[in-house]
């Protein structure tokens, strides 16, 4: 297993959100979260990613064959773990460009070759239909909301993870950028690396082979099957699942 999460209790602000959930993930697979709005799938992967706001109440995170559960967030990134943000930050003074090469450096710990890096990011930003001159503007400024997500998807193939989160990425996104996205996403998939992936919007998954569909509600995963899972959810919800006997 690439992930391994096991009874995880969490809790924000003294508030129990997960409670005994359970989740591996292997490599070279890809897997799916929904669930319905509050049900902690955010909560889930902030906490898989080391967000101090959540606080590991009860059982482990393991990654990479390493018990990462009460480990600082920047470890976690070196280790090969990447979050996509559901809404990305600007970040003014810093460019794109420079928090790219910056963020390569620091998670891989090797100098960058400044003419091989700048071919390569023109590479990636061509790919997902960007215009070169976002490269040299501040980190998503003045980004709508389908650059911004294409930004997270660059970060991603540029730093190369060995578990890409990504958090409805597709959120927000018109059918064009839905597919611009989803094809980049499917360059960055490998035998080697996985995908977890949450999203409401299954047009992201076409050009993507889903291994295992989980379900999240009320803190834990009710729910593990093949992509077939995902036409069920959309014919009779969530709630019907788990009235099915889905508990």
């Amino acid at each position: 297993m690439l992930l391994e999460v096991k009874d995880l209790k969490v809790s924000v602000d003294g508030a129990v959100i997960l409670d005994g959930l359970n989740l591996n993930v292997g490599r070279g697979e890809t897997h799916v979260l929904m669930g319905p709005n509050g049900a902690g799938k955010s909560t889930l992967v902030n906490t898989i990613m080391g967000h101090p706001a959540y606080k590991v109440e009860r059982g482990s995170i393991r990654f990479d064959g390493k018990d990462i559960t009460h480990a600082p967030a920047n470890e976690r990134a070196k280790a090969g773990l990447f979050l996509s943000f559901q809404s990305p930050e600007e970040v003014p003074g810093v460019t794109l460009e420079n928090f790219m090469r910056t963020s390569r450096v620091a998670v891989t710990g090797k100098p960058v070759r400044l003419f091989a890096y700048k071919r390569e990011l023109k590479e990636k930003m061509d790919g997902l239909a960007m215009d070169g001159e976002y490269a040299s503007r501040y980190l998503n400024v003045g980004f709508s909301g389908g650059e911004k997500k294409k930004s997270e998807i660059l970060q991603m193939l540029m730093l190369n993870p060995k578990l890409a989160i990504l958090d409805e990425t597709d959120s927000g996104l018109d059918v064009d950028a839905v597919k611009i996205v989803s094809q980049g996403v499917e360059k960055f998939k490998n035998p080697e690396n996985s995908l977890l992936i949450i999203t409401h919007n299954t047009k992201i998954l076409e050009f993507l082979k889903v291994n295992y569909v989980h379900v999240l509600m009320d803190g834990k995963i009710v729910k593990t099957g093949d992509s077939g899972l995902i036409d069920r959810i959309n014919e009779s919800g969530f709630q019907q699942l788990a009235a099915s006997g889905a508990v």
